[in-house]
């Protein structure tokens, strides 16, 4: 996860797709740091407007901390590693979305379990089972303006897409799409949950630096299971 260091690719692509064990979640988690690390400035500016300013500073430091413990001790399955980096995000970013994104991975590591690999569908139903999660903690619904406006319509696309046949690539594509559209989609609401909440009315108007940063982590994943797949045809 180190933002400098690439993970070995791992298997090369299966027929639905790569294959999803350990280096690849390693390898979207190491593009997911550098994502977060090129655009903290831009999510700390969104922050600004709404909330307390510090979205992209945190986020920051709890990836490098999660790069960091997952170099040092690197799990061997993919519900591992997301389960680690979890922990890592709940202990090290203050603020909200610590806890949120911690719940979101370390949810979605123990959905997968032990499994030295997932199927795309297990992928999927992982990563609901930890958007679920983060409804939950945070008691929010879509259309609150927050990161479920882009973690719910991503991986309903997914599964969507999944379920009509498409692989693992497409049906990613499917979900970046998804997450970034319903990050824009948050400027024209009104907060409801959060500190952006307290702002009432004057909360229209700004893109949520929550649902920014979660449109990251999705477009992330995409850019990983479209690089693996590029790599094993070569």
């Amino acid at each position: 996860m180190n933002a400098s260091a690439t993970p070995d690719a791992g298997p090369p692509a299966g027929p639905s797709g790569p294959v999803i064990d350990a280096a690849f979640v390693r390898r979207w988690l190491s593009a997911a740091t550098n994502a977060v690390d090129r655009e903290a400035d831009r999510l700390t500016e969104l922050d600004s407007a709404i909330g307390d300013a510090d979205h992209g500073a945190n986020l920051r430091r709890g990836f490098t901390a999660a790069s960091a413990a997952v170099d040092k001790a690197p799990p061997d399955t993919p519900g591992g590693v997301l389960f680690l980096v979890g922990r890592q995000l709940i202990s090290t970013v203050g603020g909200a979305s610590g806890p949120l994104y911690g719940t979101l991975l370390r949810t979605a590591g123990k959905e997968l379990g032990d499994g030295a690999t997932a199927a795309p569908q297990e992928l999927s139903a992982a990563l609901r089972a930890g958007v679920e999660g983060v409804g939950r903690l945070g008691g929010a619904a879509p259309g609150d303006k927050t990161m479920l406006d882009a973690l719910i319509p991503a991986v309903d696309a997914l599964a969507s897409a999944l379920e009509s046949g498409a692989g693992l690539v497409p049906a990613l594509a499917a979900a970046r799409i998804a997450a970034n559209e319903g990050a824009q989609a948050t400027v024209p609401l009104q907060a409801r949950k959060g500190r952006a909440s307290y702002l009432g009315p004057r909360s229209v108007g700004h893109q949520d630096p929550g649902a920014t940063s979660a449109a990251l982590l999705v477009s992330a994943l995409c850019q990983v299971a479209e690089a693996t797949d590029e790599e094993s045809a070569a």
